[in-house]
């Protein structure tokens, strides 16, 4: 058979259903635009039904203006089965905007135009009805901490924390490397000062600086980020003040070392080799260079402790180090240490808040499998 023939057959496929209909295209119905809700502003939604003709059409061309005559231009195109169209593009707050949607085949075959029932204008809203849930939460969090603080500080509530290994052998370490006269090593990661958890090693570096100056012990705090070091200078010369020896305080053990990682990686096991510091602290971020570091220390025979917020360094602490603070212990470090009342009521109420987050996702994962969805559309799911 020739080539014509099959072409006409292909071209019959593609526009039977029109001429199986014997009528135009029918068009979309009740069109709606209106103010996009829950936004910042600069937007308009526009909805509408199917066409009767939805499995024949390509899609639909939405159009716009600023007068319900004249002056229309397409702003937007959706494909077949879509019902709604948001429209961003150049829309300002305060303007009345007119919208007309049709259908059109791939032969670019036209409906009529279906005209929205209303004008829309755009504009902002103060409050985002979507994140009730964040704030109900923040509400929560808020409350759990004024009423933890206040216990605190009024009653005098001693606020329960459990055991961290690694903070209650911290006084034990410092004390071996006096005993023994040798310094004592502080390593506050590579992370930058922005870095949570190079500022949760800022706080313990505080605590240290105050223990050594009390015992008379050398402090030697190598740092990788010229930040980093201003902010440990300022740290330890706050603990010496702070334990009444200021005098003792020597800039000169509180130095930059590089901003090469493995540079300063190097560096430090060079301070373990030659100086052996009695004692090892490595408090902070830290990545592929934390096995070398651990590592070096364990070889010289100090007792090491060490603390990240890096999932992935855990196991080579874990490994090399006598005491490992794992991830959130870092960061509760500070009120643990410094049982001040302010800190501890903010550990509390986080831990709270994590009871009630879980009881609400157990409770979600049962009504879910019961067909009830109540807590997913809380949350947003």
């Amino acid at each position: 058979m020739s080539t014509g023939y099959w072409a006409k057959w292909v071209l019959a496929l593609i526009f039977f259903p029109l001429i199986a209909n014997g009528k135009e295209i029918l068009p979309p119905s009740n069109v709606k635009a209106f103010d996009t809700p829950n936004d910042a502003g600069g937007a308009i939604t526009i909805n509408w039904e199917l066409s009767p003709d939805d499995s024949i059409i390509s899609g639909y061309e939405i159009w716009r203006s600023e007068s319900p005559d004249t002056g229309y231009t397409m702003i937007g195109y959706m494909g077949q089965g879509i019902v709604r169209h948001k429209d961003d593009k150049n829309v300002e707050d305060g303007i009345k905007y007119y919208y007309k949607v049709r259908a059109r085949t791939r032969a670019y075959e036209y409906s009529p135009f279906a005209f929205a029932f209303s004008t829309a204008v755009s504009s902002y809203q103060w409050y985002n009805t979507s994140k009730t849930n964040v704030l109900v939460a923040l509400f929560t969090f808020t409350s759990l901490l004024i009423l933890f603080v206040l216990r605190a500080k009024t009653r005098g509530k001693q606020l329960f924390l459990r055991k961290i290994a690694g903070l209650d052998a911290l006084d034990e370490a410092i004390g071996r490397a006096t005993e023994m006269g040798k310094p004592l090593l502080y390593v506050p990661g590579i992370g930058y000062i922005e870095e949570v958890g190079t500022i949760a090693a800022m706080n313990i570096l505080n605590r240290v600086a105050r223990k050594v100056a009390e015992y008379g012990t050398p402090l030697i705090v190598p740092n990788r980020d010229p930040i980093v070091l201003m902010v440990a200078r300022q740290v330890v010369k706050e603990g010496y003040t702070a334990a009444g020896r200021p005098d003792v305080y020597d800039d000169s053990n509180v130095f930059f070392v590089t901003t090469s990682q493995f540079g300063y990686a190097a560096a430090v096991d060079g301070i373990m080799l030659r100086q052996k510091p009695a004692t090892n602290l490595f408090m902070g971020c830290f990545y592929a260079e934390s096995l070398l570091l651990a590592e070096t220390g364990n070889a010289t025979g100090a007792i090491q402790i060490a603390g990240t917020d890096k999932v992935h360094q855990l196991p080579f602490f874990v490994t090399a180090c006598d005491y490992t603070l794992l991830g959130e212990e870092l960061y509760a470090a500070s009120a643990y240490l410094s049982r001040e009342p302010t800190l501890l009521g903010a550990i509390k109420a986080q831990d709270y808040s994590k009871i009630i987050l879980l009881i609400f996702i157990i409770v979600g994962v049962v009504l879910s499998i019961l067909g009830i969805s109540f807590i997913a559309k809380l949350f947003n799911v």
